[in-house]
């Protein structure tokens, strides 16, 4: 089933299939979240798990930082996408979701990689994060609406000039377009699309990969 309210189940079927697969530990994962029910709908498609480990190696990003990782596979791509000695710092509030991720991270030899902080991401983004004052060459937000702002503002003065912050989810099943005060995740997104271009900090390009990839490039 696509993941995309854009694309058609054959289109969907052909991007899929012409992008780097999934091998054979990202697969089991994507059984095992699926086994979770509705949350599994989370959790990052084939076609955009391709495009983070390739924004990774196009970024040459050897810090990387994520907010919101529920099962892991978003991790998984990023990680395997860093340059020699990179580490990724992975933020999130859940002991049960990210306990999957983990077993994932060890399956396909990246966990040594991989920095996992069970706490407030505003928390995490606030403090020290690599143990030194070098900037974030990538980050990848992908949790709660509400605080997209402010993990925003958070990590864009610590990107490094060049550096990337990817923002997921931001054209909602394409309900974005339409005001509904009455659901507090499509204003949020709308407010944080609205933030993200009139930032001048970065430039920005919206992608229509699965549910909307916001891209901010600091300038």
């Amino acid at each position: 089933m696509s993941r995309s309210f854009l694309t058609s189940e054959a289109l969907a079927e052909y991007v899929e299939t012409r992008s780097d697969p999934l091998d054979e530990v990202a697969a089991a994962l994507v059984e095992r979240t699926a086994a979770l029910g509705s949350v599994a709908g989370m959790q990052i498609g084939a076609d955009q798990a391709a495009l983070m480990t390739a924004l990774a190696r196009l970024t040459g990003a050897r810090r990387a930082v994520e907010v919101g990782t529920f099962t892991g596979m978003s991790a998984l791509a990023l990680a395997r996408g860093l340059a020699d000695g990179g580490r990724l710092v992975c933020c999130d509030v859940s002991e049960e979701w990210t306990s999957i991720a983990r077993e994932a991270w060890a399956d396909a030899g990246v966990a040594d990689r991989i920095d996992l902080r069970i706490a407030p991401a505003a928390e995490t983004l606030a403090g020290d994060l690599f143990g030194d004052d070098e900037p974030i060459d990538l980050a990848f937000v992908d949790a709660d609406k509400s605080g997209y702002i402010a993990y925003h503002d958070l990590l864009v003065p610590r990107l490094r000039p060049g550096g990337l912050l990817a923002v997921d989810n931001t054209l909602w099943s394409g309900a974005v377009v339409t005001p509904d005060e009455s659901d507090g995740n499509r204003t949020a997104i709308r407010a944080y699309n609205d933030h993200a271009v009139a930032d001048p900090r970065v430039s920005t390009v919206v992608l229509t990969v699965g549910d909307g990839v916001t891209l901010n490039v600091k300038l």
